[in-house]
């Protein structure tokens, strides 16, 4: 009897530091079927695999509402930290003033950034911590069942309940005019778009927001949603297609596209592409972005892309003047002055 042929092997794909995509994933998902967060999730797992950052190298921050129960849907093998309602900037800022080497990647809602927590989050923006802040935007209070959030469009109609008629809070607006160094709307339907934005993110040096307009199927995924699937898919703005060139790339290898595009370079040296696609966009300039916003608004319709960019605006520990080393790794004779250094910088000030 001829034996029956054997199964090839599965091959397990590798990144750029040999680790396989399972070192990235983390656990099942209790988010409603269908919930874009988990789209979101799936993109964050692949960035942080393409960019081969090592997962213990890692710090995941989030706050409370259902997008901050995501961090445990990936990334299982990262350091992570949730904490109370809103505070989620402050805890990243001293984490990150502390240990410096870590890659601080926030994800917050609307709920969460733009009402308890805006105060937070501006300051954050204002000093640059060097994080990525991945905001996940429905326009409701999931976990409270479908209240309207601060992010919900005038006219915008949930599922059940009245068209809400309170002004929204543009966090991609306020991001810009605050000086924020990195600022950028996708849509978790926008899978590639998304990616290349994130793993932007990932490389830049400063502060990065990333508003993801991601549709609650429970509450707000109707017609009458101005953040449904469908409403988001039929009227979206697109500023530009992004393709991210990691420094490892050479450039020659990568496919030029047609038309006109712009290359901007990272802090640590990969770039991304953007090739316009609609009206020309500057993202260098503020007023630029600023524009492309209100002109969206005042269509009823949603801009995607990279906003606004600035390489050059010093992060937070630049701007403290603190040490190579992380302080984490200081040692306590080094950090703790000499009697003597002491006495003198006491007498110092008594003079």
């Amino acid at each position: 009897m001829s034996e029956a042929p054997k199964r090839p092997a599965k091959v397990i794909k590798l990144n750029v530091i040999n680790e396989p995509k399972d070192s990235y994933t983390g656990g099942p998902s209790s988010l409603c079927p269908g919930c874009g967060h988990d789209q979101i999730s799936n993109v964050i797992v692949a960035s942080a695999w393409e960019n081969g950052i090592e997962p213990h190298r890692i710090a995941k921050m989030s706050g409370i509402g259902c997008s901050s129960k995501t961090p445990a849907y990936y990334l299982g093998q990262s350091h992570g930290f949730n904490t109370v309602h809103g505070r989620m900037p402050s805890v990243t800022t001293g984490a990150y003033a502390v240990n410096k080497d870590l890659l601080y990647l926030g994800v917050s809602g609307d709920g969460d950034s733009a009402s308890i927590g805006i105060g937070q989050l501006i300051h954050a923006i204002r000093r640059n911590v060097d994080m990525v802040y991945i905001l996940e935007n429905n326009g409701v209070y999931g976990l409270t069942k479908g209240q309207y959030s601060a992010t919900a469009d005038i006219g915008s109609r949930k599922k059940k309940g009245t068209p809400n008629e309170t002004q929204p809070i543009d966090l991609c607006a306020l991001a810009i005019n605050l000086g924020c160094s990195f600022v950028a709307r996708s849509f978790s339907g926008s899978k590639k778009q998304l990616k290349s934005l994130i793993k932007a993110a990932i490389s830049h040096k400063g502060f990065a927001l990333i508003d993801v307009i991601s549709p609650c199927v429970t509450f707000n995924n109707n017609d009458e949603s101005l953040k449904s699937y469908g409403y988001v898919k039929d009227n979206n703005v697109t500023l530009h297609v992004a393709d991210y060139i990691p420094n490892r790339a050479p450039m020659e290898e990568i496919e030029v596209p047609e038309g006109h595009y712009r290359d901007i370079t990272l802090h640590d040296g990969s770039v991304i592409r953007l090739e316009t696609i609609s009206e020309e966009h500057d993202p260098t300039n503020a007023v630029d972005a600023l524009s492309a916003l209100h002109a969206a608004d005042a269509e009823s319709k949603h801009v995607t892309g990279l906003l606004y960019f600035d390489g050059s605006k010093p992060s937070l520990i630049e701007d403290l003047g603190l040490v190579e080393n992380a302080l984490i790794d200081v040692p306590d004779n080094e950090l703790r002055p000499s009697r003597e250094i002491l006495d003198k910088l006491n007498a110092a000030f008594l003079s």
